[in-house]
């Protein structure tokens, strides 16, 4: 019972999930609008990750000035990725386009492995060991920033849905294609503007966690698989959802690690999604369309 009552388990919980939420942020919008399951997303936070530590290696760039360049960089590579390639074999059953990103996700782990080898990474800049007090816990600086940026990235893709044209559009071709298609909606630049959206989040995702633990190109399917937990916990009807989803599965982590201990906390957090799926499938804030 002290655990779930200890303010520091809670706050560790609360920052884990942030990130999980930003790794799942992305993950959502490409289920929700593509009707893709991109397996490649944790692979593409990976290369994030890494190219936040060549910056910050080879530089000395603060690694959370790097997070446009890391952005922008899955921005490119997930445009072209979708436009290119995806989009072939968009329309074809869920099952080719699963394949399609399998595939993505091997060629890139790969690569990351070739080039930087298994060995663990971490971006430790001069402020990484410094923490904040507040009300006896002890809050990390960089695991702060990340819930920070966590939140501020998640209302930017609200924003972004709902108060702008593209948004407009993004939701239209989620709700319906044809009917997008007969007021002007071109749904092929769309895709991959999503898309390319969704792999800029995953960038960001690699910049906030290379702050806060060590990674490696192995790491790339678990994240995978915390995205599509935190889009099944939060379920596919906005950005806010997957916020909500990211966040219960840093806290279910954390205090159920603590209570039972660590070794058990990714059981736990999987019992807490068969529970929310067999009381609520859609996810506790999931709808049938990606509304933002």
């Amino acid at each position: 019972m002290g655990a779930l009552l200890s303010g520091q388990n809670w706050a560790d919980g609360l920052m884990l999930g942030a990130l999980y939420a930003v790794a799942g942020v992305g993950f959502a919008l490409v289920w929700g609008v593509l009707n893709v399951i991109n397996v490649a997303q944790g692979s593409m936070i990976m290369v994030g990750a890494y190219v936040t530590y060549v910056l910050f290696k080879g530089t000395g760039l603060d690694p959370y000035l790097s997070l446009p360049v890391s952005a922008a960089a899955l921005f490119i590579f997930g445009y072209l990725l979708q436009r290119y390639v995806i989009n072939l074999i968009v329309r074809a059953p869920m099952f080719m386009t699963l394949l399609l990103t399998f595939g993505v996700d091997l060629v890139l782990t790969v690569l990351l492995l070739w080039i930087f080898e298994p060995t663990p990474r971490q971006v430790s800049p001069a402020y990484a060991r410094d923490s904040l007090h507040l009300a006896g816990m002890v809050l990390p600086v960089t695991r702060v920033a990340a819930f920070g940026i966590a939140i501020a990235v998640t209302g930017l893709v609200w924003l972004l849905l709902n108060r702008t044209t593209l948004g407009a559009r993004i939701r239209a071709a989620s709700m319906d294609v044809q009917a997008a298609q007969l007021v002007g909606v071109r749904i092929a630049s769309i895709y991959a503007l999503t898309f390319a959206i969704a792999a800029a989040l995953a960038g960001i995702a690699g910049t906030l966690i290379s702050t806060t633990q060590a990674f490696s190109p192995n790491d790339a399917p678990s994240l995978t698989l915390k995205a599509f937990v935190v889009v099944a916990l939060g379920g596919l009807g906005s950005a806010w959802a997957a916020l909500a989803g990211g966040l219960l599965l840093g806290l279910a982590e954390i205090l159920g690690g603590a209570w039972f201990g660590v070794s058990y906390s990714s059981m736990i957090s999987f019992a807490i999604l068969i529970l929310v799926l067999l009381v609520r499938p859609s996810g506790l804030l999931g709808r049938q369309s990606y509304a933002g």
